[in-house]
């Protein structure tokens, strides 16, 4: 399995002209997914932490283009990471607007995960799974074509979410407590100073 470096999802980022608060946003979904991964790994479920790093990294890496071409970035975003080689991570790119399956049979993947990590940032700040849906329906449920899906989708992240903290120690409601610090400026730092060699003109 090939999985891109935390460096060489940020390259990415920048290659697909993300914007800085969508990086913001996918930063901040990764923190969250690692926090879950750590402590549902030392409950004794094996999950990839490589893996849902950069799932969480790249989950919106076509979202920028999306906004002007009204793409499915979820798809597009996978097709992208397949091209690039990472299929594997594109999977998990495909589901992270809706799963596969929210069966609790499949157990806990690392889609999951990450797909759960995204209903729990709004921008870039870590919220609860009402504050995130309410602002998804109010966004996009005007349409009646819509907002059935978005209810079934609803009732799905909430069964999502109970599979998901019966292995935990903490409940959903102490997510943003035990990341600290809060905001994900360091990391934006980090992806600043990653990407300033491709932002120099070339000499």
């Amino acid at each position: 399995m090939k999985i891109p470096s935390k460096q060489q999802c940020f390259e990415l980022l920048f290659r697909m002209d993300a914007l800085e608060h969508i990086v913001a946003h996918s930063i901040q979904v990764g923190r969250v997914a690692l926090l879950l991964q750590e402590n549902l790994n030392s409950s004794g479920l094996v999950l990839n932490r490589s893996l849902i790093q950069a799932s969480a990294l790249l989950h919106d890496i076509t979202k920028t283009r999306s906004l002007k071409t009204g793409e499915f970035h979820s798809q597009t975003g996978a097709d992208l990471l397949g091209s690039e080689g990472y299929p594997d991570v594109g999977d998990i790119v495909r589901q992270h607007v809706r799963l596969d399956s929210y069966s609790s049979n499949d157990g806990i993947t690392e889609a999951a995960i990450v797909n759960y990590a995204d209903k729990r940032v709004l921008h870039d700040r870590i919220v609860s799974l009402e504050t995130r849906m309410e602002y998804i329906l109010e966004k996009y449920g005007n349409r009646p074509d819509l907002l059935g899906r978005l209810n079934r989708l609803w009732k799905q992240t909430l069964h999502l979410e109970e599979q998901i903290f019966r292995h935990m120690p903490f409940g959903p409601e102490s997510i943003a407590s035990r990341i600290v610090p809060a905001g994900c400026d360091s990391e934006m730092r980090d992806y600043f100073r990653i990407t300033e060699i491709r932002r120099r003109p070339h000499e």
